[in-house]
């Protein structure tokens, strides 16, 4: 199970910590990935973090994933944050890899229920 919190609505250049707290998937060797979805369009690829770490252009530089794994939390550090930023975020897991990550939403079976990021 895959439970996002921190979204909520933020001034254009400011910074949200969205978590990710799963039912134990980041004690084993797993992608956990961030995704984001506006209503009419496809579920984008932010940030994936396993054995690698990989980061979509549009947020490189802006945001940054890691992981706790002695909590069992994914985060996701957004600054410097756009209008066009505004979305519904998720969170994935793909217990199937680990050491080559991907930002591909069909690579990932489970996901959270999603939080709203909303940038004015």
């Amino acid at each position: 199970q895959l439970v996002e919190s921190g979204g909520g609505s933020v001034q254009a250049g400011g910074s949200l910590r969205l978590s990710c707290a799963t039912s134990g998937y980041t004690s084993i060797r797993s992608c956990m990935g961030w995704f984001r979805q506006v209503p009419g369009k496809e579920r984008e690829g932010l940030a994936t973090i396993g054995a690698n770490t990989v980061y979509a252009d549009s947020v490189k530089g802006r945001f940054t994933i890691s992981r706790d794994d002695s909590k069992n939390v994914v985060y996701l550090q957004m600054n410097s944050l756009q209008p066009g930023d505004t979305a519904m975020y998720y969170c994935a897991a793909d217990l199937s890899r680990y050491w080559t990550c991907r930002l591909v939403p069909r690579e990932y079976p489970d996901w959270g229920q999603g939080t709203q990021v909303t940038v004015s």
